[in-house]
């Protein structure tokens, strides 16, 4: 079937007809903000070659497999309130791609459509509370629940409680779980840094970490003791925060961190994730120096941040009076 070019502000949208409409199959460009027509204006059927043909207006009703697949550009994108399917890993790979614009409404969705999407951190609908947001992002990103994923129901009481319910469901797993599976099956890895049982764990316990923040980050109806488990959960897995004996790796002896790896490595420029990160009491004078050290000159604003957290709220040291001759 033939198909279309419609420009953007930065590149081009390639689409076909498609049902009652029109389906957009693929993109080519260099927008960070894409807005998704409603309609586009395509010749009409059976065109002849005299100039005069006419014109029709189609809605876009779907965007097709692999339509935006590894678009590197990608911040932002807004779909059409015209939309009703979005097929197989049509934005996979958007390395950069952080917000989805959707209009509240039931859609069919296929696989994998923001697979290897880590840096996704909200998907939006149209009249739902902003933490709706938050959650349906994890949904596609971190709780590997696509049952969740639905527009029309996010953000409702029932679909909280089971997004909650999901997300327990994953926190009570056993870090091991798939560790022997993984090295049984990748053989010829033998060795390698992803069969170690040390990284494996290290990742798996970030996994949850990231769970942990997202749903503190986005409290819609949160209930007082799912809160409390996730902050202790925030407080388990930071070195310094607990008495030794209580946040060992049971394998290593060691002290567990994930929870201030993952500020440190992904978040150290959002306020919302080193906020929470204190207000758990994460942050204590124990492990306030090595956090201190281990950000060095990266993340100014997180550094003053916690500075300011200590003169305030754990006390006052010659290591701060140290530190503040930095700045």
């Amino acid at each position: 079937m033939q198909e279309y070019e419609i420009p953007t502000k930065e590149g081009m949208l390639r689409v076909k007809k498609y049902k009652k409409g029109v389906e957009i199959t693929g993109y080519l460009g260099e927008d960070i903000r894409l807005s998704l027509p409603d309609t586009v204006t395509l010749p009409e059927s059976g065109e002849g070659g005299d100039g005069k043909a006419g014109k029709e207006e189609l809605p876009v009703v779907s965007i097709g497999k692999k339509a935006l697949l590894s678009c590197k550009s990608l911040r932002s994108i807004y779909l059409p309130v015209s939309l009703e399917e979005i097929d197989d890993w049509a934005f996979a790979y958007c390395d950069e791609l952080r917000e989805i614009y959707a209009p509240g409404k039931h859609m069919r969705f296929g696989r994998g459509i923001f697979r290897e999407c880590s840096k996704l951190r909200a998907v939006y609908v149209e009249g739902r509370h902003r933490d709706t947001g938050g959650l349906l992002a994890a949904v596609a990103t971190l709780l590997d629940a696509p049952y969740l994923f639905d527009f029309q129901q996010a953000g409702e009481e029932e679909w909280l409680e089971r997004w909650d319910a999901r997300m327990l469901e994953l926190l009570g797993r056993d870090d091991h779980e798939g560790y022997s599976r993984m090295v049984l099956c990748g053989e010829e890895d033998y060795g390698s840094r992803e069969n170690n049982l040390d990284y494996f764990l290290n990742q798996k316990r970030k996994s949850k970490v990231r769970i942990c923040y997202m749903r503190l980050l986005n409290p819609l109806k949160l209930s007082g003791e799912t809160r409390e488990k996730l902050e202790k959960y925030l407080r388990e897995h930071t070195a310094g925060c607990l008495p030794a004996a209580a946040e060992n790796d049971k394998n290593t002896g060691e002290e567990m961190d994930e929870s201030w790896q993952v500020l440190l490595e992904e978040h150290g420029e959002d306020g919302g994730y080193y906020r929470l990160f204190t207000e758990t009491g994460c942050l204590t004078e124990k492990n306030f120096d090595r956090i201190l050290g281990g950000i060095k000159d990266r993340y100014p604003e997180m550094k003053a941040y916690f500075m300011k957290y200590k003169e305030e709220s754990i006390g006052y040291s010659d290591f701060f009076e140290d530190m503040m001759a930095d700045f």
